[in-house]
């Protein structure tokens, strides 16, 4: 029985090894994740002793990158002489291109060119983008320009990349031991190929809203966590920090205000109880619809009336409107010279002629007490005028003396 259970744990287990040989770089003394640079001294060299196509890249360069490049060209030219490319400088066309030659002997090199071209026209400095050409660095260009549609937003999340006076980006710089700029509607990263997903990762959530603080603090965590080897097979996710988005509670419309007032208002004066909204109830069916203009004009008769009846219409109602303002004011002018004991009776008097202008004669004559109090208003505007009238006769008294008296030094003067 042992030997049946034996044979069949044989059938089952597969050994993916079986055909396997063993091969000369199956050696752990071999660090497969060096990257060793070309060196034809130690045996690198082409098939047949050079490549057999020419390869060449170009790139066109802003109109405020030329007076720059024209400076640092021979420096580019004799960097790129060194590992055997030729490159040319088109300000014609605005354009740098980059190519193989017959003595170019490392078959990757013109990709590092293609890249030092493309990092000089995205205003890297020629010192820091010739970096690329040796085997340690990589590069990046990370367009950021569609992911946010509005344009101050844009700006704005760009500049929150930066940080103020730039710390932002030198922390996220030391961090990641990459080269970081900001240009336009691009990021340029040179680094190490972990340093630069890392802040690719940071750039994409900071454009998504999500601020780069948070990812720094989560970068400064993991790097205090490598250094611990105990640490190297587990999860590190019970020491990262979550963030969750927090719904921020905006500011209530203007509207939204006043209905508030007008509801603790009508509290106060119910005596503290807060209304209660009465619930409509559910109608499938829409509201109806509100009659247009030509409708409205239709039910008062003037849509059948011309052109200069309309105007006639509209001018009348314009001076029917222009003289209840003018008695308005011609009111509120005589106010000013009633007596305060007598100005609550005007003002009474006032109301039951305002409201008597609106009523019909039927219902004026009905109403007697309203007669009583227009006539009240009244007797107080004649007693107004009497006194004003009876001042100004006290004034003319006082003239015609002043005038007796001139006529009498006049006629001393004629005698003496």
């Amino acid at each position: 029985m042992s030997n049946i259970v034996e044979a069949t744990q044989e059938k089952g287990a597969k050994n993916h090894n079986k055909y396997r040989r063993d091969k000369p770089w199956d050696n752990p003394d071999i660090d497969h994740w060096s990257v060793s640079p070309w060196d034809e001294t130690t045996g690198d060299n082409l098939p047949g002793g050079r490549l057999l196509e020419e390869s060449s890249f170009a790139t066109l360069f802003p109109k405020y990158r030329e007076k720059y490049l024209r400076e640092v060209w021979p420096l580019i030219t004799r960097s790129l002489d060194k590992v055997k490319i030729a490159c040319e400088l088109n300000l014609v066309e605005g354009s740098m291109t980059v190519r193989t030659t017959r003595k170019t002997s490392d078959p990757y090199v013109i990709l590092k060119a293609r890249d030092l071209i493309k990092l000089l026209a995205r205003s890297i400095p020629a010192p820091q983008a010739l970096k690329i050409l040796n085997d340690e660095y990589n590069c990046e260009i990370i367009k950021i320009g569609g992911l946010v549609r509005n344009k101050e937003r844009f700006v704005k999340r760009r500049q929150r990349l930066i940080g103020p006076d730039g710390a932002t980006l030198k922390a996220l710089e030391l961090l990641t031991q990459c080269y970081i700029l900001v240009q336009g509607n691009t990021v340029s990263v040179m680094g190490t190929h972990k340093g630069i997903k890392q802040v690719r990762m940071v750039v994409l959530e900071c454009m998504n809203n999500i601020h780069p603080v948070y990812n720094i603090k989560r970068l400064m965590i993991m790097r205090e966590l490598e250094k611990d080897p105990k640490l190297q097979n587990e999860s590190w996710e019970r020491f990262l920090p979550t963030f969750k988005k927090k719904n921020v509670q905006r500011r209530k419309p203007h509207q939204l205000v006043e209905e508030s007032k007008k509801a603790s208002e009508s509290a106060a004066a119910t005596g503290g109880k807060p209304a209660v909204k009465k619930k409509k109830s559910y109608t499938p069916f829409p509201p109806a619809q509100q009659p247009s203009k030509i409708d409205l004009q239709l039910e008062s008769g003037e849509y059948f009336l011309s052109e200069r009846q309309r105007k006639a219409k509209k001018l009348a109602e314009k001076q029917q409107a222009s003289m209840e303002k003018t008695n308005e004011k011609r009111r509120a002018r005589e106010r000013e010279f009633i007596h305060p004991s007598l100005l609550k009776d005007a003002d009474e008097g006032d109301v039951v002629e305002k409201s008597g202008e609106r009523e019909t004669n039927e219902e004026a004559n009905d109403d007697a007490g309203a007669d009583m109090e227009r006539l009240v208003g009244k007797f107080a505007k004649k007693k107004r005028k009497a006194s004003e009238e009876k001042s100004g006769d006290d004034d003319e008294d006082v003239l015609g003396l002043k005038d007796t008296k001139k006529k009498r030094k006049k006629d001393k003067k004629r005698k003496d």
